[in-house]
Formats: C-alpha cells, sequence, structure tokens
C-alpha cells in the first residue's frame, strides 16, 4: 500500500509563496545592476542615427537571413532605448529588493560580503538591513 499524501499546510504555501516573491525581487535587481554594468568594447549604439541605418540595411539587403537578423538587431536597440536609465524601472527593482534582500539573505545564507561582490552597492544594503557583521 502506498504511503497517504500529505497536504501542505497553508502556512507552508504562504511561505512558498513569499520565498518565490523574494527569489524574483533579488533576480530582478541583479540583473538589473548587471545590465548596467559596463562591458569591455562599444557601448551599444541606440541613437536613433543608428536605427536608421539599420533600418536601411534591412531595406537593401538581398539576404533574407540577414534581413532576419538585422530586424532582430533593430528590436534589441528599440528595447534597449526605451529601457535606458528609466528611472521608474530603476526605483521599482531597487525598492522590491530591499524588501526581500534581507530575508532572502538570511535564508540562503548570503553575506555582506557576497552581495558586494556581486555589486549591489552598500547604501542599498544598508537600506535592505543587511549589515557586515550580520542582520
Amino acid at each position: 500500500m502506498p504511503p497517504k499524501k500529505q497536504r501542505m499546510s497553508e502556512q507552508h504555501k504562504r511561505a512558498l509563496a513569499t520565498g518565490r516573491e523574494q527569489g524574483r525581487a533579488v533576480r530582478e535587481y541583479l540583473e538589473w545592476l548587471e545590465s548596467r554594468t559596463p562591458r569591455r568594447g562599444r557601448k551599444r549604439d541606440t541613437s536613433p542615427e543608428r536605427l536608421a541605418e539599420v533600418e536601411d540595411q534591412i531595406s537593401e539587403t538581398e539576404s533574407v537571413l540577414q534581413r532576419l537578423h538585422l530586424i532582430q538587431l533593430r528590436r534589441d536597440l528599440e528595447v534597449a532605448a526605451d529601457n535606458e536609465d528609466d528611472p521608474r524601472e530603476e526605483e521599482r527593482v531597487r525598492r522590491a529588493f530591499v524588501k526581500a534582500a534581507r530575508a532572502y539573505g538570511n535564508s540562503k545564507g548570503i553575506t555582506y560580503a557576497s552581495w558586494r561582490e556581486i555589486g549591489v552597492p552598500a547604501a542599498v544594503l544598508r537600506e535592505a538591513g543587511i549589515t557586515r557583521g550580520g542582520t
């Protein structure tokens, strides 16, 4: 006879949902930080001139495959231009991170030094209640 399945309590379900929310907030903030980190090489040019240049290339190319890649490039540039330095997005992800980071870090054993190494500013950690000596 198979063992009887136990149902999760409402408290357990809420705890799992909270953990998912915290993980999502932390991931979104870290992804946002990473997208703002300078990389080697040229910065992606999202200027109207660059978009016009890509448009011209799309209309002039004969290769359907090359046209597909240029269309994707145009879309990527448009998205990058829309998201560039959007203070509302920055504020949204920072706030969610500040709300979730301390509990998330405590539950996962993440130290102040690890947060700093991944690129989280000290001021944001302070706001989240994460300190060098522990929380």
